[in-house]
């Protein structure tokens, strides 16, 4: 099975011809080099909660530290994760971005 880019799994339309793309614009995601080819996904799709201003709940979201919380339970993030284990390659983060001590405890379980 292929691995889905997160445009591709939440279907938020916010992809290049998406069906919101004129609504609230393309999705950082979609246009984040420098996380290409992270956990084998296009551009930022496979570690979208590392890119700031993504879509999810409904709107447009803040910067990684302000939704780093809630990204940890993302459906998406840990379907990720599941994918990429027998690889041992997962990749949480961006280059140059941290976690908090408590959050990493967490994220790691």
């Amino acid at each position: 099975m292929a691995k889905l880019n997160c445009w591709e799994s939440k279907k938020c339309g916010r992809e290049p011809g998406g069906a919101k793309m004129s609504e609230l614009g393309v999705c950082p995601a979609v246009t984040d080099f420098s996380c290409n080819g992270a956990n084998g996904g296009k551009n930022g799709g496979r570690l979208c909660w590392a890119v700031t201003g993504t879509f999810c709940g409904g709107k447009v979201q803040g910067t990684f530290a302000q939704k780093q919380l809630s990204c940890m339970t993302c459906d998406f993030l840990m379907k990720v994760r599941e994918e990429e284990k027998p690889t041992g390659r997962f990749t949480l983060l961006k280059p140059g971005q941290t976690l908090k001590a408590k959050e990493a405890t967490a994220a790691a379980r």
